[in-house]
């Protein structure tokens, strides 16, 4: 992406009349040349590279940066060893400060820095996402399973030291200890181990959210209840727990005010009342309050808009409130259309937006002095960045909104560094995979961080740039694709669709920032370089293009009004003269297995074959389905139809047309959808007579943890796409 020869990054700016960030012809000029790397331009050659070699591409993330010294930390899996990597000011040079050498699987998240940078802290183990439940996974299939451990590690180097079994650790802003969550409660040690952890708090419910006062002195923290959550303060050991405004609602996302004497903090009702319509959108409000920390009294000071799109925001962090500089509390509202940023006065009055423009925000931080936030943004000049990410900058005040990295790269997940005038964040191209950077908060100075960890063999120069494509769908809707093809094969080819999971997703023109979609932008590459046209579909219900794109009616379990757009993909293809219309083939994982099965369980006329990983099968018997359960004593007043559309929108229904070939892949730890989905659907098309195979991977997840697996799961797939559809490789 960026030359280390490279002085001064062009600044972007923004215009009075379309207050969209632009940039001046030289910065565009110069931008095209940090975004060729150090690999070259792609070339269209004939595949010489393996899926193993593409697969080695490095996935860093938890990056993590000192509020009081310029030093970084961040992860970074290496072939499923996972590590964690340092750097500071003024040269950056990157150091591995852990040395795990085996791919077992165990996750490194909740990196920090201690303010004064000395101290790296982290969990290890498990798997981390919003469906975990239950032990940790064991995708070594361990006789003993491993635990998910609170370590400490100094940033000048040493050997790391496990501090506790815990999770979520939170470094005291003095550095000496570190609060963490472990059965329910939180505890505390200090940061070096000379000592054992001990409970600090235990109260109802489940202890979350952990955070430390400005001085250190105190800890606020979320007490969830079930259907409700209070906002707790701790104190000491003796001073009883200072509950904020507690009332019948769910309270979360503390957040203290620069002298300690506050607390901010978003409000939703509580569960429970009347059922009410399944297949009717509805408001679904917030509020954000302020409490006295010393008595404990609290007031709202703003109220989400009572519209479909003042609801909580359902994108990366939800309401994203923090407590800014001049008493400014900025939060992210859809209430425009688009995920935005917005500041209100901690007294209370009309809301300022911060971030106009049709685009997104996510990934936002705050800068340690509080003056200025940084987010991910899909916005810039091109108009093709509707389909990128780039770091924009914003003052609290909301002066100065900028875009940092314009141009053909990707760039997300931004961080301050205590300077106040250095930020970081990760930052890929289309042929080169994510590496951590920094530049100034002005975007000058731009250089690449950890490109060294990819590896000598990684095949950058033979990946292709993917085109964005437009197609049109059913409702007037402009569905939004990235097609990968080499230039160098000739004649009609067999295609190949992918669909992404979430639903809330967006695939990108480039190396994605998850690590999920890291490695389906991986399979997409090699694919076209076996000789296929791959199409990569973002439907509705995915995110980038808008509130009411990401939330369209009669969608998923109401109607999977999203495939359509599927289907319109596949005519967009078979339009195509470089396309063989009679071989398209479809494959994606989770939502994307659910819309596989769908395509070819209602459509083998279109879809030659396919292949679904860890797809939904069935809505009715899934865990988001459990609204309509029979056991309710008051049921939902559309209870039948929803019943009646959620069959309707499950594949199950439909595999009496399934005719094409499939391949079934799934771990049966998955902790997002149940196992049970694909062994329900392989006894279905085996019924039918339906040509199927499968692959089980024991004892790992959704995500796949261990590489070994990962590249299993690749390599059966992509060879199952070539073996139905024969391409003729370039």
């Amino acid at each position: 992406m960026m030359s280390a020869s490279i002085r001064r990054r062009p600044v972007a700016t923004v215009t009075r009349a379309s207050r969209r960030p632009v940039v001046t012809a030289r910065a565009v000029a110069c931008l095209a040349v940090l975004a060729s790397g150090t690999f070259g331009a792609a070339r269209a050659d004939a595949q010489t590279y393996s899926l193993a070699q593409l697969k080695g591409y490095p996935v860093p993330s938890e990056l993590a940066a000192a509020a009081r010294a310029s030093r970084i930390a961040w992860a970074v899996d290496e072939r499923g060893r996972r590590n964690v990597y340092v750097a500071e000011a003024p040269d950056f040079r990157p150091r591995m400060v852990t040395a795990y050498a085996v791919d077992d699987g165990q996750e490194i998240t909740s990196v920090q820095l201690s303010d004064d940078g000395r101290w790296v802290v982290f969990a290890r183990g498990g798997e981390h996402s919003a469906n975990w439940e239950g032990p940790p996974p064991n995708p070594l299939s361990l006789p003993t399973a491993p635990r998910v451990q609170v370590i400490a590690v100094p940033f000048a180097g040493g050997a790391p030291k496990v501090l506790a079994d815990g999770d979520e650790p939170r470094v005291s802003p003095t550095g000496d200890v570190v609060v963490f969550e472990r059965d329910r409660a939180l505890w505390v040690v200090p940061t070096d181990g000379s000592a054992q952890a001990r409970r600090l708090v235990s109260a109802g419910g489940t202890l979350v959210d952990a955070t430390w006062s400005p001085d250190g002195s105190r800890l606020a923290f979320v007490a969830n209840r079930g259907d409700h959550s209070f906002i707790g303060i701790y104190a000491d050991s003796t001073t009883p727990i200072r509950w904020l405004a507690p009332s019948t609602s769910r309270d979360g996302m503390p957040r203290w005010s620069n002298d300690g004497t506050r607390l901010a903090f978003v409000r939703r009702p509580g569960v429970g009342g009347a059922p009410d319509s399944v297949l009717v959108p509805r408001h679904v409000p917030w509020s954000i309050w302020v409490a006295d920390v010393a008595t404990g009294q609290g007031r709202v000071v703003w109220t989400a808009p009572r519209t479909l799109r003042g609801s909580v925001p359902g994108t990366h962090g939800g309401p994203n409130l923090n407590w800014g500089a001049g008493d400014r509390l900025v939060f992210l509202s859809e209430e425009d259309g688009w995920p935005h940023l917005y500041a209100v006065g901690a007294n209370g009055g009309a809301a300022t937006l911060l971030t106009p423009g049709a685009f997104m925000v996510e990934h936002v931080t705050l800068s340690p002095d509080r003056t200025t936030l940084v987010a991910s943004a899909n916005t810039g000049p091109d108009a093709k960045d509707l389909n990128r990410r780039h770091v924009l900058r914003v003052r609290v005040d909301g002066s100065g909104m900028r875009v940092l990295t314009p141009g053909s790269g990707l760039e997300w997940m931004p961080v301050v560094l205590g300077d106040n005038a250095t930020v970081a964040c990760f930052g890929a191209t289309a042929q080169r995979p994510a590496v951590a950077m920094v530049m100034g908060t002005d975007g000058a100075n731009a250089r690449l961080v950890g490109e060294g960890t990819i590896p000598a063999d990684f095949p950058a120069s033979q990946l292709v740039t993917p085109e964005g494509v437009t197609f049109p769908s059913t409702a007037g809707l402009t569905i939004h694709g990235q097609l990968f093809r080499t230039a160098a094969a000739s004649g009609r080819r067999p295609a190949v669709i992918f669909v992404h999971g979430g639903p809330p997703r967006q695939m990108l023109l480039g190396w994605h920032y998850s690590d999920y979609y890291a490695n389906t932008y991986a399979v997409n590459q090699y694919l076209a370089s076996r000789g296929f046209v791959v199409l990569s579909v973002n439907y509705r219900l995915g995110i980038g293009y808008g509130r009411d794109f990401q939330h369209p009616r009669k969608a998923g379990a109401q109607g999977a009004s999203e495939y359509d757009d599927v289907v319109a993909a596949a005519r967009y293809l078979r339009s195509r003269p470089d396309v063989d219309a009679s071989r398209i083939g479809i494959w994606g994982g989770s939502y994307g297995g659910f819309l596989t099965a769908m395509a070819l369980a209602k459509n083998s006329d279109l879809f030659a074959t396919g292949v679904d990983v860890h797809g939904v099968h069935d809505w009715t018997s899934e865990r988001a389905r459990g609204l309509l359960a029979f056991d309710k004593v008051e049921q939902f007043p559309d209870r039948a139809a929803a019943i009646a559309a959620a069959t309707a929108s499950s594949p199950i229904t439909w595999v009496g047309g399934w005719r094409s070939p499939v391949l079934f892949i799934h771990g049966d730890d998955d902790r997002n959808v149940r196992f049970s989905q694909t062994v329900d659907l392989v006894q279905r098309v085996a019924k039918r007579g339906v040509s199927y195979e499968e692959l089980v991977i024991p004892d790992d997840t959704h995500h796949f943890l261990r590489h070994a697996n990962s590249l299993r799961v690749d390599s059966a797939a992509t060879a199952y796409l070539e073996k139905k559809l024969r391409p003729v490789q370039p």
